[in-house]
């Protein structure tokens, strides 16, 4: 058993998609957590930022929350609380279900969301003044057709 993993050799990793899509991920997202630092929106870039991220201006049962982000109902609950003790969201009673809560930004949570949005924007301008405006769409065409179908 030892002659045979000593006799094994490692082969070099390849250059593929995925490590392509990861460092370009990596990049957009330190460029992002970094710019909502500096507008004041540290917490965004934390994991209850996904939750502002789901909201809409309806706003959203919190139940749908954890389905959406894939997280417990519990994670959820904590994430909620902690960003409704610092203003940014609040609770209403479901008018479907009276047992239930509705999520909603306050002012402070949709400024937040709009200064992402902004940042999300400037990024992608960067991204399309580095390739130019054709390849740029082009290449959100192509990242929507493989996540929609990556089968040929």
């Amino acid at each position: 058993m030892v002659k045979q993993l000593d006799e094994k050799t490692t082969s070099d990793l390849i250059d593929h998609v995925g490590w392509r899509l990861w460092r370009l991920s990596r990049q957009w997202k330190d460029e992002f957590e970094a710019a909502m630092t500096a507008a004041g929106h540290g917490w965004m870039t934390q994991a209850q930022g996904a939750v502002v991220g789901q909201l809409r201006a309806a706003g959203v049962p919190q139940a749908e929350l954890a389905r959406q982000l894939g997280i417990s109902k519990q994670a959820v609950q904590q994430f909620v609380d902690a960003l409704e003790a610092d203003g940014f969201v609040l609770r209403v009673v479901d008018p479907a279900d009276k047992r239930g809560r509705i999520v909603q930004l306050t002012p402070k949570g949709a400024q937040a969301l709009d200064d992402g949005n902004r940042i999300k924007q400037e990024i992608e301008a960067r991204y399309r003044a580095a390739v130019g405006a054709e390849r740029f769409a082009d290449f959100m065409a192509v990242l929507d057709a493989l996540f929609e179908d990556p089968s040929p």
